[in-house]
């Protein structure tokens, strides 16, 4: 008769049996690990985070070597590891589950888009406004015309953006390029998209802390990434020096848009 844990053996290591939950184990958590090297890479907190495994490597040799009076000292610092780690790593945090969050939403906003979309006239509407914002970036991007355009959609961001006046207005190409035009008071902020419309201009967005980004991008850049980082949105630039056009979302900077890629990225994060 066979045991039903002999079902689960699937090697043995020396006199250690492996099960293939422990291989499973093994995945999940290198899986994890490689997510975190991901979101924290090219930022201060993957610096903190060395340091604090340089601690806990300490403490674990200082507590092996019977050493009492350090090991008291460190004993302080691990016992409340877990509450420094929240305080320091709060932003990272977020970013965690805003990652999480926002794999299960976009999974039900491509199930719900897929049923609203059997509307012909909401889905026309959507493809006018596509068109509009694609033609207002590619025309300032051939005249290498500044721009920042975050894509709310349905999230909140009072708090985060400061400034700014609210317009509440139709999408419209013309009113894109006016906004961004140097002689325009609010080309230097970011507009903001919601609901399918111009919601408002001029705003001011939180900076990036990413220390991994190309000298050679400017503030645009860094508050498309640093807005990108504290919320789930997706904002677009058309650099000012050189006219190429990116876009961040979740933390990320994806550079170079062509006219197929910008489409692409518009159709998924406008709503």
């Amino acid at each position: 008769m066979i045991h039903p844990e002999d079902i689960l053996f699937a090697a043995r290591i020396g006199f250690l049996p492996v099960r293939v939950w422990d291989l499973i184990d093994v995945l999940i958590v290198g899986f994890l690990i490689y997510q975190l090297y991901k979101l924290l890479r090219g930022t201060i907190a993957y610096t903190i985070f060395a340091g604090l495994l340089v601690l806990y490597v300490v403490w674990w040799l200082v507590d092996r070597l019977k050493m009492d009076l350090l090991s008291a000292i460190l004993d302080q610092f691990v016992n409340v590891g877990v509450i420094i780690l929240v305080i320091i790593f709060q932003q990272e945090i977020r970013r965690i589950l805003l990652y999480l969050g926002n794999t299960a939403f976009k999974r039900q906003a491509r199930i719900l888009g897929t049923l609203l979309d059997s509307n012909f006239q909401g889905s026309h509407v959507k493809e006018k406004q596509i068109n509009a914002l694609c033609n207002a970036m590619l025309s300032m991007s051939r005249k290498k015309t500044g721009a920042l355009i975050v894509f709310a959609g349905n999230v909140k961001l009072d708090g985060i953006i400061n400034q700014g006046v609210v317009l509440d207005a139709e999408i419209s190409e013309v009113l894109l390029q006016s906004i961004f035009q140097k002689e325009s008071p609010l080309h230097d902020g970011a507009v903001i998209m919601s609901h399918g419309k111009i919601h408002a201009a001029g705003c001011v967005l939180p900076l990036t802390d990413k220390t991994d980004l190309p000298k050679s991008l400017g503030l645009r850049h860094r508050a498309a990434v640093g807005i990108s980082e504290r919320t789930n949105v997706a904002a677009f630039v058309v650099s000012e020096e050189t006219g190429n056009i990116s876009v961040a979302f979740e933390g990320n900077l994806y550079r170079k848009l062509d006219e197929e890629a910008l489409r692409k990225q518009l159709g998924e994060h406008f709503s």
